[in-house]
């Protein structure tokens, strides 16, 4: 029985791609288990300790991954400690000191710390921070003396308001297909949209998802702050693969540097009477109207940008309400459910 060779090829990427993922993995996880401790841990302890070795088939198994990750540790230049933490200790062990793996003092340029900046933001995902935890709580369940000047917990960085980041974030990488209601500002209406998704980048301080858009059957851009409700997942993971030729962020520049700039709409809000000062000074008052026994005005407001305006309306509360267009006293009330659920 003949197979697919492009078939067994695709498959070998994925799998050569997963065991890559896990590789690195392993790696940050034996830094962080050798970075928090003082005592020289046995390979025997590390294997028991760092999520990876225990999959391996074999002590013969073990021992020659673990070989590995020592020889690239020390070629990406983290100096490895060996030493027994008592004369009558029969194997070696292995730490990392903290002296030697810290940086010294480092001069960076405006555009330089910037880059670093967004760097640290995506690197510091609360993933990350879940495994560091659960490495030192393992650390310390075995009986290692943990440095108290290590970082037990890893805080993440990312302080995106949209709450589309995480689940996009973890469909790119899991390099599965998702689908998701969508606003667009001009004309205002709500679709729902069928994605791949490539990416995610920041690109002038807003986040957008790039990647085949299914509906259209074309590349496509997507900003996170219109992404309506809840990212919902599609199909198996692995299906989704980044064309090796695609630039995220020139692709997001080029598409909002050639988009034709919005057309401003008008909003009809309801305004508690003294309330929403700040609303008041850029709307026109067109009558008025009791709200649940609250008396209050309508007025219109002219937005050039609804999708960045329901943040700015949320912040009035209970004093403001919305009534048309639709879709923004969607995205209002969104935002105003979200603070009163607060942070998870």
């Amino acid at each position: 029985m003949f197979g697919c060779g492009g078939c067994r090829g695709r498959e070998q990427g994925r799998y050569g791609a997963l065991v890559s993922v896990a590789r690195a993995e392993r790696l940050v996880n034996l830094v962080l288990c050798l970075l928090s401790t003082r005592q020289y841990l046995s390979a025997e302890k590390i294997r028991g300790i760092v999520p990876g070795y225990s999959d391996a088939p074999s002590d013969e198994a073990f021992f020659r991954t673990f070989e590995r990750d020592k020889t690239e540790l020390r070629e990406l230049g983290i100096p490895l400690e060996v030493g027994r933490n008592k004369v009558v200790d029969t194997v070696d062990g292995y730490r990392i000191a903290r002296r030697d793996y810290e940086l010294g003092e480092i001069d960076l340029e405006p555009d330089e710390a910037a880059a670093v900046a967004l760097a640290v933001r995506l690197w510091d995902s609360p993933e990350l921070t879940g495994a560091a935890h659960g490495a030192l709580l393992k650390l310390r369940a075995a009986g290692v003396d943990v440095d108290q000047a290590a970082p037990t917990v890893v805080e993440s960085k990312v302080r995106t308001t949209e709450p589309a980041f995480g689940p996009l974030l973890a469909a790119v990488q899991a390099g599965q297909a998702v689908a998701f209601d969508y606003r667009r500002p001009s004309p205002a209406e709500l679709r729902e949209r069928t994605l791949e998704p490539w990416g995610v980048v920041s690109w002038r301080s807003r986040w957008y998802v790039v990647g085949h858009d299914r509906d259209r059957g074309a590349p496509r851009c997507f900003r996170l702050s219109r992404v309506v409700g809840e990212v919902r997942k599609l199909g198996k993971p692995g299906a989704v693969r980044r064309p090796d030729d695609v630039n995220l962020m020139a692709f997001v520049a080029n598409t909002n540097t050639s988009a034709e700039p919005p057309q401003s709409s008008t909003a009809l809000l309801w305004i508690a009477a003294g309330r929403g000062a700040g609303l008041r000074r850029r709307a026109r008052v067109v009558g008025e109207r009791s709200v649940d026994g609250i008396v209050g005005d309508l007025v219109e407001l002219d937005l050039q940008y609804p999708d960045t305006a329901a943040g700015w309306i949320a912040g009035f509360g209970a004093d403001v309400l919305v009534l048309e267009p639709e879709v923004l006293a969607k995205s209002v009330r969104e935002r105003l459910l979200a603070a009163a659920r607060g942070p998870l």
